[in-house]
C-alpha cells in the first residue's frame, strides 16, 4: 500500500453544484453568429484532420456497412412522428462545441484524483448515501469508466460474431482493446442458449442458429500505479446486451423459476426466483461440452483471487441491458460464494438493466453484501420489464439495489422526443453520467466527453444545431450519412461503432 497521504473523505470534497442558471440561454440566431465568427476567423482548414493545406478530395457517399448477426428494436418501437428541434438552442460556447466534437478531446479525460481512502463508499459500501444526487464527481467518472468497459464486450463480439469457445477458437482470441489501458483483459465470457431454432430453420440461416456467443470477459487492474490510486486491485467483469436471435428468445421467458434449485437450499434461498430466460443463459453448458457462463466466471475469479490472495480486492460486475441482468446473477452468486470467503467486495455498476428476479431474490443479494447500482434513463422502456405483478407482490418482480436515474431531456445534444433505441442506448447512456450533477441542476457545462460517438450512433436523435456543426467541422459541407459517418469512422482516434441491441 502506498505511503502517501490519503486525500480528504469525500464528506470534505463535496462537488460545489449550482441551483440554477443564472443567465437565460441565448437565441439561435445569437448561437449561430457565435459559430459563424470562430469559422471565419479560424478557416476552414484549421478544422480538417489533415496536416496539409491543399483542401481534401470531395468524399463520395458510402452505403453503411452491414452488422451481423445483429438485432435492431423493432420498427413499431422507432418514432413514428416527424421530430422537431426545440426552438432554443442551449448555451454553450462554440470552442466548447467544437471541443465535444473532437474523437479525442484536447485535453485529454477527465482527471482522475486518488480514491484509495474512498473507494469502498464510491462502490457502495453504505448504499452510495449522499453521492448520488448530487452526483460526486469521483463516483461519475467510475461510473464512465466502467461503461467503457461494457463498450469493449461489444466491440469485442463485433469483431468476432462467430467466436466459439472451443479450445482452438479461445487460443486464437484476441483479446479487446480497452479504453482504460491499465487493466489486462484475463479470460472472454460465452453464454449459451437453451433456445434453439428448428433444424430446417436453422438450416436456412446458420448465423441465427448460433447458440454460443462471446458475452463479455473478465479483466485486472494491471498497473501498480493505478492499484496505488484506487486503494485496492480491481477485477472487472464486463457483459455487453443481446446481440443475437436466440438471445432474444430468451429474453421473453418472464415466467419465474428459482434461483436456487438444489433440495438442500433454505427457506429464504428456496423463495428466491429470477427470469427464467436469464437464468437460463447464465446456466446453461455448451452443446460441445463447454462450461457455462456461471462456471467460467466462478473459475476464472477464484483463479484471480487465489493469485492476488496477499492484496485487497474488489470485483466490479457491469453490464447493459440483458448483460446488466447477467451482472446481478453473476454478484449474487460471486457474494454468495468465492468473493465472500476471500473478503472481496461486490459491486454492479448496470445500465439500462430489465428486473431480474422477485423481492426474495433481492432480498437475498443485498444479504449478501453486493451493492448494486442501477443507472436507468427516464425514458428507457427496458427497466420497466418484465412488469411487476400488482395483485401478487410476493410473487412479482422488484427491482434490486439503488437506482441513478438519468434524464435524456436534459442533454442538450439529444432531441427532446429522442426514440426508444436512442433512450436504450449505451453512449447515450454514458453521456448522461458524464453530464449529470443532481435531479434539480442542469446539464454539466464542463463536461469533457467528446460527443462524437453519439452523433455517430444516434445522429437521428441529436438536435439539427449540432449535427449541421459536426458536418461542417467534421465533413466540410457533404451529406451526413455517408461522407460524414465514414471520414469519422477513418478518423485517428475514432472508436468503432457500437451498433446498439435490445436486453
Amino acid at each position: 500500500m502506498s505511503t502517501a497521504a490519503a486525500p480528504p473523505s469525500l464528506t470534505l470534497r463535496r462537488p460545489a453544484v449550482r441551483a440554477a442558471v443564472s443567465a437565460a440561454a441565448p437565441g439561435n440566431s445569437a448561437h449561430l453568429a457565435n459559430l459563424d465568427k470562430l469559422f471565419r476567423n479560424r478557416g476552414a482548414s484549421s478544422l480538417q484532420t489533415t496536416t496539409t493545406s491543399t483542401p481534401p478530395p470531395p468524399v463520395a457517399a458510402e452505403p453503411r456497412r452491414r452488422q451481423q448477426p445483429l438485432l435492431r428494436l423493432p420498427s413499431f418501437l422507432s418514432r413514428a412522428k416527424k421530430i422537431v428541434d426545440d426552438p432554443a438552442a442551449p448555451a454553450m460556447s462554440p470552442r466548447r462545441l467544437e471541443r465535444l466534437l473532437q474523437p479525442v478531446p484536447p485535453d485529454g479525460p477527465s482527471p482522475r484524483g486518488n480514491i484509495a481512502a474512498s473507494w469502498r463508499r464510491l462502490h457502495g459500501s453504505d448504499g452510495w448515501r449522499g453521492l448520488l444526487d448530487p452526483l460526486h464527481p469521483d463516483l461519475r467518472r467510475e461510473i464512465v469508466r466502467y461503461g467503457e468497459f461494457v463498450d469493449a464486450a461489444y466491440a469485442a463480439f463485433l469483431s468476432r460474431p462467430d467466436a466459439s469457445p472451443s479450445p482452438s477458437d479461445r487460443r486464437r482470441f484476441a483479446p479487446p482493446p480497452l479504453h482504460d489501458s491499465t487493466y489486462r483483459v484475463t479470460a472472454p465470457l460465452f453464454a449459451t442458449t437453451s433456445a434453439e431454432l428448428p433444424s430446417w430453420l436453422a438450416a436456412a440461416a446458420p448465423c441465427a442458429a448460433q447458440r454460443t456467443s462471446l458475452v463479455g470477459y473478465v479483466a485486472v487492474c494491471d498497473s501498480a500505479a493505478e492499484v496505488r490510486r484506487m486503494g485496492r486491485r480491481d477485477i472487472v467483469v464486463a457483459l455487453r446486451g443481446t446481440c443475437t436471435v436466440l438471445e432474444w428468445a430468451e429474453n421473453i421467458r418472464a415466467g419465474l423459476v428459482p434461483a436456487d434449485p438444489s433440495p438442500e437450499s433454505s427457506t429464504s434461498d428456496a423463495a428466491a426466483k429470477v427470469e427464467c430466460g436469464f437464468w437460463s443463459i447464465y446456466k446453461t453448458a455448451g452443446a460441445d461440452g463447454s462450461p457455462s457462463l456461471s462456471q467460467t466466471v466462478v473459475s476464472e475469479i477464484r483463479r484471480l483471487l487465489e493469485q492476488y490472495k496477499d492484496e485487497e480486492v474488489s470485483i466490479t460486475v457491469t453490464g447493459h441491458s440483458l448483460g446488466a441482468a447477467l451482472a446481478v446473477l453473476i454478484a449474487d452468486e460471486l457474494a454468495g460464494g468465492v468473493a465472500s470467503r476471500a473478503g472481496a467486495p461486490v459491486a454492479v455498476f448496470s445500465f439500462g438493466g430489465p428486473r431480474v428476479g422477485n423481492r426474495a431474490f433481492a432480498s437475498r443479494v443485498e444479504s449478501r453484501g453486493a451493492s448494486v447500482l442501477r443507472v436507468v434513463n427516464a425514458h428507457d422502456v427496458v427497466p420497466r420489464f418484465p412488469p411487476r405483478v400488482l395483485p401478487l407482490p410476493a410473487a412479482g418482480y422488484a427491482d434490486v439495489g439503488r437506482e441513478l436515474r438519468l434524464d435524456s431531456r436534459a442533454s442538450p445534444f439529444l432531441r427532446p422526443d429522442a426514440d426508444a433505441a436512442c433512450c436504450h442506448d449505451l453512449e447515450a447512456y454514458i453521456h448522461l453520467v458524464d453530464g449529470f450533477l443532481g435531479s434539480h441542476c442542469p446539464f454539466r457545462d464542463n463536461a469533457k466527453r467528446s460527443i462524437l460517438r453519439l452523433v455517430k450512433n444516434q445522429g437521428g436523435n441529436v438536435k439539427q444545431l449540432y449535427m449541421s456543426k459536426a458536418k461542417d467541422m467534421l465533413d466540410g459541407g457533404g451529406d451526413m450519412p455517408g461522407s460524414m459517418l465514414g471520414r469519422v469512422a477513418d478518423m485517428p482516434g475514432a472508436a468503432s461503432t457500437v451498433v446498439e441491441c435490445v436486453h
